[in-house]
């Protein structure tokens, strides 16, 4: 099995457990804000730790940055900070399991972004495998009640979830950008480079945001530090595993193989959240995991 495949699987395991504790920190005194920065906060310093001590134990220095590496990068970064808002937001709107998938529109975006900025092509049977994605993705966003296709459109959560979807594929297509900056054959070496340098950013950006415009909800995030602590440390080794994996393959196939996430997010929500699942959303995550198999067999 190749290395891009098992960190983007251990990416979508990590990333499960982080939004899991994003729920969990949201319904109490945080605001979406706030658990956003608890993300970066607690994840920088480990992030700071572990890398540092990769470059130290394999004897390399840190490498040069170009003025379009931190161009990459903060770009991905916003993106990532907005995203994150968003589906914590979302997590109010819908159950656990649907919240992740609606996210899922990062998918398709990413292509398009992907071959916009980067001029990266996917193959057939990999665009083949992304619409069977987003047919899963139309089965999850018909939300009960009346009021037919118009309503669902404008509903306040399919337009988080499609918000959330297009700012990950920004940050996907940055991170991956930024790392291909880097002049270096070791993709742990680039993938700790770019998320030391994007972690300490969101964080910097973040503190002065709720310093300014939140008061009181940095204080919180320390109150909520029993769990935050956690959050910050699958937030880390998520992290890690996704950057690994963009330096590795293509930021579509990457976010397209990461749903995955869906299985581990169901289990959650129907184990950990005691949230029903209905017939509909297991036919459109059963889409979903179809799409992920064809992608695993094909690239």
């Amino acid at each position: 099995m190749d290395l891009w495949i098992i960190v983007t699987l251990s990416a979508a395991f990590f990333q499960t457990l982080r939004f899991m504790l994003h729920k969990v920190l949201s319904g109490g005194a945080l605001t979406a804000t706030s658990s956003t920065f608890a993300r970066f906060a607690y994840a920088a310093p480990a992030a700071v730790l572990v890398v540092g001590g990769y470059l130290i134990g394999t004897g390399q220095g840190w490498p040069d940055l170009s003025p379009l590496f931190w161009a990459y990068a903060l770009f991905g970064a916003l993106g990532q900070i907005l995203a994150t808002v968003c589906v914590v937001a979302l997590f109010r709107q819908r159950n656990f399991a649907v919240g992740i998938t609606f996210k899922k529109t990062e998918v398709i975006q990413t292509a398009l972004l992907g071959l916009l900025v980067l001029g990266e092509h996917i193959s057939a049977a990999g665009w083949g495998a992304i619409l069977i994605g987003l047919v899963g993705v139309l089965l999850l966003s018909d939300t009960p009640g009346p009021g037919g296709l118009l309503r669902r459109i404008g509903s306040r959560a399919v337009a988080l979830g499609l918000a959330s979807g297009m700012f990950f594929a920004v940050s996907g297509v940055g991170y991956r950008g930024a790392s291909l900056e880097i002049a270096s054959d070791e993709p742990m070496l680039r993938a700790g480079v770019t998320f030391v340098c994007v972690v300490l950013s969101q964080t910097l950006s973040m503190a002065l945001w709720l310093r300014v415009f939140e008061p009181g909800q940095i204080t919180a995030v320390w109150a909520a530090r029993r769990t935050a602590l956690w959050l910050g440390l699958t937030s880390m080794a998520g992290s890690l595993s996704w950057f690994t994996a963009f330096t590795l393959q293509t930021a579509a196939y990457v976010q397209a193989l990461g749903q995955v996430e869906l299985v581990f997010s169901l289990m959650a929500s129907a184990l950990f959240f005691k949230e029903r699942i209905t017939r509909r959303e297991l036919t459109g995550i059963g889409f979903l995991c179809l799409s992920v198999l064809i992608l695993a067999l094909v690239l």
